[in-house]
Order: C-alpha cells, then structure tokens, then sequence
C-alpha cells in the first residue's frame, strides 16, 4: 500500500504551561490538530499536492487517525525568551515533479528571520534537485528572485509561530506544521475491491 498524500495545510499554535508536554498539547490545540496521532516525516511535497486550507484539510481528517506531517516545534520556560517555529515550502512549477518543505527553530529569532529561514532552505534544497545554478553566498532575497525568474520554482512561502516565553516560567511551545491529508480508507477499500475481483 503505497500513502501518498493528495492534499496539505498549513498550521501555527502555541500554548504555555507548567508542564512541557501539557504546553505542547495547547500549541496542537491552537493549531488545531490536536486530536490525531502525528507522525513527523521528512521534507517532500508530493508531485501534484494541493496546498488547502485549514479548514479544507481538516474535513478530510478523522479524530484518532495516524496523520503525517512536517513540523517545526520549539519551547522555553525562561521568561522573555524569544522562540521560533517555522515551516518552509517551495513548490515546483512542473506539479508533476515534487517540491521541499523544511522546519527551522531558533531562539532569539523573530517570525520574519526564521521564516525567511525556512523558506531559503526549501528553496535551495528545490533548486539543487532542479539543477538550478546559484551562490550560496546571496542573500535570500536575491536567491528567491533568481529561483523564480528560472521558471522552475513558481512559489516559495513559510508559516511561522513565535512567542516570547512566559513571564512567569511556564513552559511557552510553538510549532508550525504542514499537515498532510490522506485517504487510506478509500485506498484500503479500492485495494480489497481489486483483490476480490
């Protein structure tokens, strides 16, 4: 059985609390996807998936099921303390090839610089399988223009979280996720239909 994702959002959260883990729960609650069992993978947008909203993505999904995605996480408990989550995405013009997200925590970092971040590492890591020729030593806004006056990448964006951590040391947890839609039931049945016939 092969699960490859048709669809993907994009979703930031944080929570803060006395417990790490109980503060990461309140950023998967803030984001929304709380309540699935979330496998973290790797950085491959899959040849022809659509980019939905939130709330697109979330009709496809089912409280419990196994859901893949690409996260960024990041926590404190030292108060004031500048922490940064974010997610990178460069799509490819040719749907038919497949494209980059990244993650990127910082601290210190404010949501434009770990957002810009995370976009560059998408994007280079795009136009490296692509073979489009660049120098590292450019800043990112001089890459980006480079990598879409190419026309081979059409489109690179981040989501980004950053909070400062809590003034009175709870635990402050941010994350940002690209989250995958999959259909495994439909593809379960269509495999047992074919199996049986």
């Amino acid at each position: 059985m092969r699960v490859i994702p048709k669809k993907l959002f994009f979703t930031k959260g944080v929570g803060r609390h006395k417990h790490e883990l109980q503060s990461f729960e309140l950023a998967l609650r803030d984001a929304g996807i709380e309540k699935f069992n979330i496998v973290s993978v790797s950085s491959i947008l899959p040849p022809g998936c659509a980019i939905v909203t939130p709330e697109e993505g979330l009709k496809g999904l089912v409280p419990g099921q196994i859901v893949f995605c690409v996260m960024a996480r990041n926590s404190t408990n030292e108060p004031n303390r500048m922490v940064a989550a974010s997610v990178g995405c460069a799509v490819p013009a040719d749907r038919s090839q497949y494209g980059y997200l990244s993650e990127h925590h910082a601290y210190g970092a404010n949501a434009e610089h770990a957002g810009h971040y995370a976009e560059d590492l998408a994007a280079t890591m795009l136009a490296t399988a692509l073979g489009i020729p660049f120098d590292a030593e450019q800043d990112w806004d001089e890459r980006e223009d480079l990598y879409k006056m190419s026309g081979r990448i059409v489109q690179s964006f981040n989501m980004t979280k950053t909070a400062e951590g809590d003034k009175n040391g709870l635990y402050t947890t941010v994350i940002a996720a690209a989250v995958f839609v999959t259909t495994v039931e439909a593809e379960d049945a269509a495999e047992t239909k074919h199996e049986k016939a």
